[in-house]
This record gives structure tokens, C-alpha cells and sequence, in this order.
């Protein structure tokens, strides 16, 4: 047995289904989307569900089972999904589309844009997977999502924290008359924003926790672990400042400007995301463009095809375990 255990060849394995986002002990909610879905239709006649043979992966099987009157299953066709969507837009009704983020993305792009974005259509994507939150590899990891769909006209994107920031911000993105983009945190969601008496506003960014050293300004699953780390760096005596924002286009430019102004702290970004067109980006872009220059570095992921594994082995390697941004944190304020 000692043999085995020093054995050079001997490697540690990791499994793509370890998928959960939660840490150990960490409340979590299941299927936040689904269940908002649910109490929303019971206040609006004209919300309908579709899916691309992806129901039971997106929550929304939830929905189905208890309307199946208002569900539409679409079969493995994601471009016949978003032009279905479009088609029910245009009848009055208020679709939520759900696929996976890769195929919303990389496959349905022309449709999004030429059925539903062009005409303006009120049609609700709401895409699972994004990011690096599924270890199956880069068929399944939606790292470019947000740079994909950022410079597309009329759009609006959205990368929800938690599970009560999803059920806070269904009812307002149908609300919302266009085309919405939404990350979603799917299955056994982690609830955070709740410490923090936190309500959602579309379109707006929020200070989730003050601090005088360091500020972050985060998006989506980035700002869980960017509050995890702040609530333990506390401890050392390092006070960081976490600025949410789960609207990325259109960005709530004078909420950034006016925190970055404050204080003259050092400025991190943090996202699920490839560091190439995402938040980061648009944060720098801003600050350049009104004359604001911070110390400033980005939290994402790199411009790579991301490896097969384990999530919080794949975390550690890119750089978004709560370890990682406290290292990152840290290295930004010598």
C-alpha cells in the first residue's frame, strides 16, 4: 500500500461531474428559474417557455410540469428554437427561450440577431453553462459568451450572483421590452446576496460590501467568490470594497466612474469569462475614456480552451477559486 501511495505514475483524478458551485455547508436553493418562471405566469398570461431538448438542464422543466399548455419542446434544433421564439414575440406573447450558453452563442447566433435583435422582439434567452461551470470541457464551456453577444445591437445581458438574484431579476427582465441575454446558475444555486439585504434593479450596478483598500467590480458566480474572499481577508486586516453588476450592456457606466473616483483605490475586475470581451474589457475601456486611471488588472478566465475536469480543480488552475482571487487581491496591493 505504501508502494502504491509513493508511486511516481500514480496521478489524482478528477471527474467533469463534479459540477456543484457551492461551497461545503454553503445554503443553496434548487431551481431558482424555474420556480420564478412559475410564480411569474401566474401574473402574466402571455409568458411561454421553450426549450432545445434541454428542459431538465435548464430548470425549465420545472415550468413545464405544472404548464405544459405553455411549453414548447423543440428538439435538438437551437436555430429553429431562437426563430420560434421570435415567431411567438411577434403574436404578443413573452418567450423564454433556454438552451446551453455554447449553443445559444456559437450555434444560434444569426438567428438571435437577424429574428429577434434586429426587430427588437421580446424575446428572453436564458442560457446554462456559462463560463467555467461545467467541467465537460470547451463543447460545453461558454468562456466568450459575453464577447460574443456584447456587440450585438439591442441586447440587453445579464450574469445573475445567486439564486435569489435570479428570482429577483426574471420578473423585470420580462418586464423589459427587447431582447434579453441571461447567464444562468442552474440546479442546487448557491444563495448569498441575501446577507446583504440585496434587491436586483435592472440595468443597475450596487456596492454589495464597502471597503477602503481595494475595490472589485465583479459580475455573476465572480461576485459570490469575490465576496467569500473579501469576508476573509477581513480577518487580515484588508478592507475590500465589492461593486456588483449584473447588467453588462448597457452598463451602468456612472456607478463604476463614481466608486473608481473614490478613495483612489487599486481596481480589480472579476468574471466567469474569458479576460477578451467581457466586463473587464468594458470596465477598462470606460475608465480610459473618462480620463480615470486606477491601478487596474482583471480576474477571468484566460483566452484558451479550457481543460475537462473537476470544477474546483478547474477553478484553482484558472484563477476563480475564492483562493485565487484573495492571491490575486493580494499580488494588486504591493
Amino acid at each position: 500500500m505504501g508502494q502504491l501511495a509513493n508511486s511516481p505514475k500514480k496521478k489524482l483524478k478528477t471527474s467533469a461531474m463534479i459540477a456543484s458551485i457551492a461551497a461545503e455547508g454553503q445554503p443553496t436553493k434548487p431551481a431558482p428559474f424555474g420556480h420564478a418562471l412559475n410564480a411569474l405566469v401566474k401574473e402574466r398570461d402571455d409568458i411561454v417557455g421553450l426549450s432545445a431538448d434541454l428542459s431538465k438542464y435548464t430548470d425549465l422543466h420545472i415550468f413545464a410540469n405544472q404548464n405544459p399548455d405553455k411549453f414548447f419542446q423543440m428538439g435538438m434544433a437551437e436555430q429553429l428554437l431562437m426563430s420560434a421564439a421570435a415567431g411567438l414575440a411577434r403574436e404578443g406573447f413573452v418567450p423564454f427561450a433556454t438552451t446551453y450558453a455554447v449553443f445559444a452563442s456559437r450555434r444560434a447566433y444569426d438567428f438571435i440577431c437577424m429574428a429577434i435583435a434586429e426587430d427588437n422582439l421580446n424575446v428572453k434567452i436564458v442560457a446554462a453553462l456559462p463560463g467555467l461551470t461545467t467541467g465537460y470541457g470547451p463543447s460545453h464551456q461558454a468562456t466568450e459568451d459575453i464577447a460574443i453577444f456584447r456587440g450585438m445591437p439591442n441586447l440587453m445581458i445579464i450574469d445573475p450572483c445567486d439564486a435569489l438574484e435570479i428570482e429577483q431579476a426574471i420578473p423585470q427582465i420580462a418586464a423589459h421590452q427587447g431582447p434579453v441575454y441571461m447567464r444562468l446558475l442552474r440546479g442546487q444555486v448557491p444563495l448569498v446576496l441575501d446577507k446583504y439585504n440585496y434587491q436586483f434593479k435592472l440595468g443597475k450596478a450596487q456596492v454589495i460590501k464597502p471597503g477602503k483598500d481595494l475595490l472589485i467590480i465583479s459580475t455573476g458566480l465572480l461576485t459570490m467568490r469575490a465576496l467569500e474572499a473579501a469576508e476573509e481577508l477581513k480577518k487580515e486586516g484588508i478592507e475590500v470594497s465589492v461593486l456588483h453588476v449584473p447588467t453588462i450592456k448597457p452598463l451602468d457606466e456612472q456607478t463604476i466612474l463614481d466608486e473608481v473616483a473614490k478613495g483612489g483605490r487599486p481596481v480589480l475586475t472579476a468574471e466567469n469569462h474569458s479576460v477578451i470581451g467581457g466586463l473587464g474589457e468594458a470596465v477598462g475601456t470606460l475608465l480610459l475614456r473618462n480620463g480615470q486611471h486606477p491601478r487596474f488588472d482583471m480576474i477571468g478566465l484566460p483566452d484558451a480552451f479550457l481543460d475537462a475536469g473537476a470544477l474546483p480543480t478547474l477553478h484553482d488552475r484558472y484563477g476563480i477559486s475564492v483562493e485565487a482571487v484573495k492571491e490575486k487581491i493580494k499580488n494588486h496591493l504591493t
